[in-house]
C-alpha cells in the first residue's frame, strides 16, 4: 500500500484546485486555513483583482459544509467576462490565449469566447481512487470548468499545439 495515499474532503480539493489554476501566476499567493474553512487569495493587481472577484464565488458549498473564499484586496466593478478572464489571467503561463469569435462571422446573436488553456495535464493529490498514489490527472479545462461561476458564452478548451 502506497503511504502518500490520503483521502481529502471536497473542500480541500476545491483549493487544489484554485491553486492548479493559480499557483504559477506570480501575482498571487494563496492560504488555506482548513480549521475556518477559509481560502484567502492575495492578489496584485487591481485589474486581477476586480476580474478574479466576479469569476470566483465567495463561498462554496459543500452539502453541509461552507467554504469562503477571500479575495485580498476588495474592490467591485462590472466588466464584461472576457475581460475578467484576460485580467485574471494575464501573465499565467497556463493561458495560452483568449480568443473571441464575432456573432458578425457566425450571423448568432452572442459572441463566443474561449479561454484556450496550455496543453498540460495538471495532477494534485485527490481522493481518486483511479490512481494508486491519490493523484488527480486533469486539465486546466476541466479544473476552470468546476471553478469558475456565471460564464455564461465563455468556454474553457486546451491548445492543440
Amino acid at each position: 500500500m502506497d503511504k502518500n495515499l490520503h483521502l481529502y474532503s471536497p473542500w480541500v480539493i476545491y483549493y487544489k484546485k484554485l491553486e492548479a489554476l493559480f499557483g504559477k501566476d506570480k501575482d498571487i499567493k494563496m492560504t488555506f486555513d482548513n480549521n475556518e474553512l477559509v481560502v484567502k487569495m492575495y492578489i496584485n493587481g487591481q485589474d486581477k483583482y476586480e476580474a478574479l472577484s466576479q469569476l470566483i464565488p465567495a463561498e462554496k458549498q459543500f452539502g453541509t459544509v461552507t467554504l469562503k473564499i477571500q479575495l485580498i484586496p476588495a474592490n467591485n466593478l462590472k466588466q464584461s467576462k472576457v475581460d475578467l478572464f484576460r485580467k485574471a489571467f494575464y501573465g499565467n503561463p497556463i493561458v495560452n490565449d483568449i480568443i473571441v469569435i464575432s456573432r458578425d462571422v457566425l450571423e448568432s446573436t452572442n459572441d463566443f469566447s474561449y479561454v484556450v488553456f496550455a496543453k498540460e495535464v495538471v495532477q494534485y493529490h485527490n481522493d481518486s481512487l483511479n490512481d494508486p498514489h491519490g493523484n488527480c490527472s486533469t486539465l486546466y479545462q476541466d479544473i476552470a470548468k468546476e471553478v469558475f461561476e456565471n460564464c455564461d458564452g465563455i468556454y474553457f478548451c486546451t491548445d492543440k499545439e
